[in-house]
């Protein structure tokens, strides 16, 4: 397949993904393992998903803002800003102890990651069957407790496959978190976690990053910005009005396909 047209429909995945509990990093990672799509240093991978948060960051700008202008005299807007960092340092500081057997082990075995899609659709479609009543509204007034517990759920997320939207809004469901508000809570837990985890993963590849592939590089960053940036603005509203399941469904359906083609040897 062209190059071109390889890192077009790999960016055009990553936006798609990045957002919605289904695992972008699992539909990447085994897309382009049956595509035979490498790069040196996973450049392509990571430079792509600056391309999301960016479409997030743009997206949530406003609200961004207003928080860090309000904290200062703003209890309300200092409380949304911790909660935030309570749940982003879990996985933090997992990550960072455990980045070199998250990459170069999980990353690299194809079946596990075919195999949590599985399990990780199950699991949506029975949450969003048997969550609690939600009793918290609002994404950006959630107590610190809660907080700190979904960022624990984020950990699971550090196995390719589980998706970190998921693991979060799982979280959020079974604590009481309305649906809406678990993802909007997701979105902005998204990106300190994910702007960490691709500066720390362009540090540790700093050696061995190939950028020579310029144009496939900007090609995959410019699909998978501007489809993240219409998925964020659609997602919201669709949840709202039906839920999780479908996600869980397209988690079975990818899983099972992947995990049957990979056992006949593809």
């Amino acid at each position: 397949m062209d190059t071109t047209l390889t890192a077009a429909l790999l960016g055009l995945l990553e936006g798609l993904t990045e957002f919605l509990p289904v695992s972008s990093t699992g539909h990447l990672l085994l897309a382009a393992h049956f595509l035979g799509f490498e790069s040196a240093g996973k450049t392509f991978e990571v430079v792509i998903q600056l391309g999301a948060i960016l479409a997030l960051f743009t997206v949530y700008a406003g609200i961004l803002t207003r928080l860090v202008l309000r904290a200062r005299h703003d209890n309300a807007a200092r409380k949304t800003l911790v909660s935030l960092l309570l749940a982003f340092l879990p996985a933090a500081v997992i990550g960072l102890l455990a980045h070199g057997f998250i990459k170069d082990v999980l990353f690299e075995t194809p079946k596990l990651i075919a195999v949590m899609l599985i399990l990780g659709g199950v699991i949506l479609l029975v949450v969003d069957r048997i969550a609690p009543p939600p009793v918290n509204f609002d994404a950006t007034a959630l107590p610190f407790r809660k907080s700190l517990a979904i960022g624990f759920f984020q950990c699971l997320a550090l196995v390719p496959g589980v998706s970190r939207s998921g693991a979060t809004i799982v979280g959020a469901l079974m604590l009481g978190v309305e649906k809406r508000a678990a993802a909007e809570f997701s979105f902005l837990l998204s990106l300190p976690t994910m702007g960490a985890a691709v500066a720390y993963d362009l540090f540790k590849n700093r050696d061995v990053l190939d950028f020579g592939a310029v144009w496939e590089i900007g090609v995959g960053f410019a699909v998978a910005f501007f489809t993240a940036a219409l998925v964020v603005r659609w997602v919201l509203n669709f949840i709202s009005r039906n839920g999780y399941a479908l996600f869980g469904w397209w988690r079975i359906i990818v899983g099972s396909l992947a995990l049957g083609a990979l056992l006949l040897g593809y």
